[in-house]
């Protein structure tokens, strides 16, 4: 991942890193020797550190380390280390950083597309609900929205928020009422569900390119959350360059069908699946 930074050779470096674990037997060593590749500078760069000494988690590092970089730029990419962008990312991500700065209904672009097999749009890039993290670029007023607590959850859901902003699909707005509350409620140690609900809860769209930008490394036996093999829809949509120049779409609108292939194939929402969601939400069992 960092031979593909040093490609792009990027102006400003910001590199965050958590502590070691306790009691995880080479951690340390394997710690000190991923800061001191990710710091292996050899361009004009200015580079920022943020190294930890007390392991955070996945849920308050990640989070705590973006904020961080917010706090000092208004715009740029996201990437962990255990995602590969293919090179013409940091151009696509430049570009729509730039062309929808001052939009409103964008909240953030991505490097990800899954279902790039099953959809083939005429422009280079579409509009989603669906926001992928698996490389990504956003603006600091919409992080400025972010509430690792997910405070407004409660309230947003109750309100029927989650349903209208799913078109009025229960199965999909079961799926994530399940998860939202997980954050909610402190039981999953991540900061990503709580980044999607504090896009949705402002109708915010992610941008998502015509195929997929990007290859995630961090499935197997080591992996934090991810330890099992890649999903299939992994292996259908490599990664590779956007042709140039980028077509754009005629307007800001969310992609009905992209929305609805996300659900199915990548979220994984099948019939039988929405009818075990039914049955629960029948019984009250849905949490």
């Amino acid at each position: 991942m960092f031979r593909a930074i040093r490609a792009a050779r990027p102006p400003r470096l910001y590199v965050a890193a958590d502590a070691p674990r306790a009691g995880r037997a080479d951690e340390a060593e394997r710690c000190a020797r991923v800061r001191e590749i990710a710091t292996a500078v050899d361009w004009p760069c200015e580079v920022r550190t943020l190294f930890q000494t007390h392991n955070q988690g996945c849920k308050k590092g990640v989070a705590g380390a973006i904020s961080w970089f917010f706090e000092h730029e208004p715009e740029g990419l996201v990437l962990e280390d255990d995602i590969l962008p293919v090179p013409g990312f940091f151009a696509f991500a430049d570009e729509m950083l730039e062309r929808y700065r001052d939009e409103p209904r964008v909240g953030a672009i991505t490097a990800t597309n899954m279902i790039g097999d099953r959809l083939q749009p005429a422009d280079s890039y579409f509009f989603t609900r669906a926001n992928h993290v698996w490389g990504w670029a956003s603006w600091r007023r919409v992080w400025a929205g972010y509430d690792l607590a997910m405070a407004e959850w409660p309230a947003w859901d109750a309100s029927g928020g989650l349903l209208r902003h799913v078109g009025g699909q229960h199965c999909v707005a079961d799926y994530w009422r399940r998860l939202f509350r997980k954050g909610h409620e402190n039981r999953i140690d991540t900061w990503d569900y709580q980044w999607q609900f504090s896009l949705w809860k402002r109708g915010l769209l992610t941008v998502m390119p015509q195929h997929n930008l990007m290859t995630n490394l961090g499935f197997g036996p080591d992996a934090t959350h991810t330890t099992k093999d890649a999903p299939a829809y992994i292996g259908r949509n490599p990664a590779r360059d956007l042709p140039l120049p980028l077509r754009h779409p005629a307007q800001v609108a969310a992609h009905p069908q992209a929305d609805a292939l996300v659900d199915r194939f990548v979220t994984g929402l099948t019939h039988t699946r929405c009818a075990k969601f039914a049955l629960k939400r029948w019984l009250g069992l849905s949490r």
